[in-house]
């Protein structure tokens, strides 16, 4: 493989892991907005004994922080920004084990989400990106 083929396969696979994690932050902040409403949002951050408005604040981070990655903004800060959701998600699914071991889903999901950002704050934005000057 060339260097210049290299370079296009590393960018390629940089853009891919950050259009994944784009989709997959947005998909969830929208399903906390359109399936579990924002009131519901709320009633479970609350259950959990958060403050309700930390649900709004995850759910702007979850969509804006999505949106945000699939135009290839601010990359690398956005995934940082990400990881805190993440750990708090993280925290909670804590005590539900691994995912075959409960019905409620397990830890290592948001764990290997929390690593994935941190790998896409390392690696920049990659190729496809809104306007290269804000990746």
């Amino acid at each position: 493989m060339t260097t210049q083929s290299s370079r296009t396969a590393s960018h390629s696979a940089i853009t891919l892991l950050r259009v994944s994690l784009g989709v997959l932050a947005l998909a969830h902040g929208l399903l906390k907005v359109f399936v579990f409403t924002l009131p519901g949002t709320v009633g479970y951050f609350e259950s959990l004994g958060l403050p309700g408005v930390l649900a709004y604040l995850t759910i702007a981070a979850e969509v804006g922080g999505g949106i945000a990655l699939l135009l290839g903004v601010y990359t690398r800060w956005v995934s940082l920004a990400l990881v805190p959701v993440l750990l708090g998600a993280t925290w909670v699914h804590l005590g539900n084990g691994w995912m075959f071991s409960n019905a409620g889903g397990g830890w290592e999901f948001p764990v290997f989400w929390t690593l994935a950002l941190i790998v896409q704050a390392g690696l920049g934005s990659g190729s496809w990106v809104l306007n290269r000057r804000f990746a």
